[in-house]
C-alpha cells in the first residue's frame, strides 16, 4: 500500500549524540546477547516521549487506510493467564503455555472478539508488527530508534544505569514501572492498578522526559537481531537464526518480572519476527534532526 504523509510527531525530545555504548558487561540473559558492552557513535536524533497511542494509531488508519498485518493474517499472539482461557483457547507453543493464538485479535480489539480499545485511547498501540510501526513512522516524517538509540534515550546518555531511573530495583511493593506483581502466570497481584497496558504517560518520566521505557509494552526497534557473544555454532544450538530475520525490541512488557521474564532493564532485548504482532508489543517514534 502507498504511504501517504501527513502525520505530526509529537513530544519530541533532542537526544544529544556523541560517543556511546550499547548493552552491558553485566548481562543477566546472556543469550539474549545483552553483552558485551560495545561502543558506538551516534548522531543527536529525536525520540518521542511516549509510545505511539491507540487513538494516534487511529488517526493514522482513517487518514491512510491503512490494514495491519494482524487484521490481513485473521489472528494474532494473546496473553491468557487463567485457566479458562488456557483450557478454551490454543495455544502457540508448548514453551510459552500462555501465550494463545486469538482469531481476529488485532489492533482494534487487541484480546480478540469482545475486547475493545474504547476505554484505552491513551495507551499505547498493541498487535503491531514492525512494518505496521514502520508506516505510522513514515506517516509522521520519522523512523523507528536504532537499539543504540533507545538504550542511550533510556539512560539519559552515556552513563551506566540498568533501569530509566537509576538502578533501584522494582517489586511487588516498590513501583516503578507497569511490569508484573505476583505469581507468574497465575497470580497477577495488580498493585500497579493495571491488569495489561497502561497509559502511555503513566509513572514518573525519566530524566530526559521520556515515558515507560520500562515495562508496558516491548517497543520496536529498527535493528536485526543478532548475539554478537555466541559463536556460528552456539548461535545453532541456541535456536538462533543465522538469516537474522527478526527484529530487536526493547523494554519489556507489563508481563515481565524478574522470576520468569527479566528483561524490563535497559540492556535486555528481545527477538520477533517482523510479522508478528502481540498484545504486549508496541512502539515510538525517532527522528533524524
Amino acid at each position: 500500500m502507498p504511504q501517504v504523509s501527513g502525520g505530526k510527531p509529537v513530544d519530541v525530545i533532542r537526544v544529544a549524540g556523541g560517543r556511546s555504548f550499547v548493552g552491558t558487561d553485566r548481562p543477566e540473559i546472556s543469550q539474549d546477547g545483552e553483552g558485551p558492552e560495545r561502543e558506538v557513535t551516534l548522531a543527536d536524533f529525536g525520540l518521542e516521549a511516549q509510545t505511539v497511542t491507540v487513538a494516534r494509531f487511529a488517526a493514522f488508519v482513517a487518514a491512510t487506510g491503512y490494514v495491519t498485518e494482524a487484521e490481513r493474517f485473521g489472528w494474532s499472539a494473546v496473553f491468557f493467564g487463567d485457566e479458562a482461557h488456557l483450557k478454551s483457547a490454543a495455544a502457540i507453543g508448548s514453551n510459552l503455555p500462555w501465550w494463545h493464538r486469538i482469531d481476529e485479535a488485532n489492533w482494534r480489539q487487541p484480546e480478540g472478539v469482545g475486547s475493545t480499545i474504547h476505554d484505552r485511547l491513551d495507551h499505547p498501540v498493541t498487535q503491531v508488527s514492525w512494518a505496521d510501526a514502520n508506516a505510522f513512522a513514515s506517516w509522521v516524517g520519522g523512523r523507528l530508534p536504532s537499539e543504540a538509540e533507545w538504550e542511550h534515550a533510556a539512560r539519559g546518555g552515556a552513563r551506566k544505569r540498568r533501569f530509566p531511573w537509576g538502578e533501584q530495583e522494582p517489586d511487588d511493593q516498590t513501583i516503578l514501572a507497569n511490569i508484573w506483581q505476583g505469581q507468574f502466570p497465575n497470580n497477577n497481584s495488580l498493585v500497579d492498578g493495571f491488569e495489561r497496558t497502561a497509559p502511555a504517560r503513566s509513572f514518573q518520566p525519566s530524566e530526559l522526559g521520556f515515558y515507560n521505557m520500562a515495562g508496558n509494552v516491548w517497543e520496536w526497534t529498527r535493528d536485526t537481531f543478532r548475539v554478537r557473544s555466541l559463536s556460528k555454532q552456539a548461535r545453532l544450538r541456541n535456536g538462533q537464526a543465522l538469516a537474522h530475520s527478526e527484529k530487536v525490541l526493547k523494554g519489556g512488557s507489563f508481563l515481565c518480572h524478574i522470576s520468569y521474564c527479566y528483561r524490563y532493564r535497559i540492556a535486555a532485548r528481545m527477538a520477533l519476527s517482523p510479522d508478528s504482532a502481540a498484545s504486549n508489543a508496541g512502539f515510538r517514534v525517532a527522528f533524524d534532526l
